[in-house]
This record gives C-alpha cells, sequence and structure tokens, in this order.
C-alpha cells in the first residue's frame, strides 16, 4: 500500500462512514482501473473501496488534517506536490473534468454533498 501521496494525479478522500462516497464506490474504482494517476484515500476502513489497490489508511486522519479535508468525498488535483484543483462532495461535472472519464457517473445525480 502506498504510505504518501501522488506529487502528480489525483487524489480522492472518501470513507465507508460516507453514503455519498458509498453511492460513488464505483466510480472510485473505475478510476482507479483507468488512471495511473489516481489514488483513494479512505479515513475509516483501509479496504474501501473494495477491489482497489492504491486505498491508502488515514485512520489517523493526519492526511485528512494536512490536506485541509472537511467533507466527504473530496478529489483535489495535484502537480508537483501542490494542490491545483479539489471537488467537494459528489459532482459529477467536476469529477468528470479532473478524471478526464466523460461518461463518469451519469446514473448519478449531478450534485449531491458529502
Amino acid at each position: 500500500m502506498p504510505a504518501t501521496l501522488l506529487k502528480d494525479g489525483l487524489v480522492a478522500f472518501s470513507k465507508r462512514g460516507c453514503p455519498t462516497c458509498v453511492m460513488i464506490e464505483g466510480e472510485m474504482q473505475r478510476a482507479a482501473r483507468e488512471k495511473n494517476d489516481f489514488q483513494i484515500v479512505s479515513q475509516d476502513d483501509p479496504r474501501f473501496p473494495p477491489d482497489v489497490d492504491a486505498v491508502i489508511d488515514d485512520r489517523d486522519l493526519n492526511l485528512s488534517w494536512t490536506n485541509n479535508i472537511e467533507f466527504m468525498p473530496t478529489l483535489i488535483r495535484f502537480e508537483g506536490g501542490r494542490e491545483m484543483e479539489r471537488v467537494v462532495g459528489w459532482d459529477r461535472e467536476g469529477w468528470q473534468r479532473l478524471t478526464g472519464i466523460k461518461d463518469l457517473g451519469q446514473q448519478h445525480p449531478k450534485l449531491k454533498p458529502g
């Protein structure tokens, strides 16, 4: 399991106890499969979402605190280790734009807060 965040790429902060995160579990799995530069940080279960190798255990909340994560899910794009953009909650257009997956989450509402 990776111990540090990607310096260049996308990092999704999530947790199993978040209904919105559970709703988009399949989207996180898909992005992890299709994108080489995608990681997931889980606050409460390092096996969430299942079948993803790049889940970082953040039960101590250190990475979440360091990255000012207040709501789940949060998707952040990093370049050179610096945050360039973030999407808080489920914003289908925002997740599609950041991941480059045009049809991501079509079955879900456009917006759902975390």
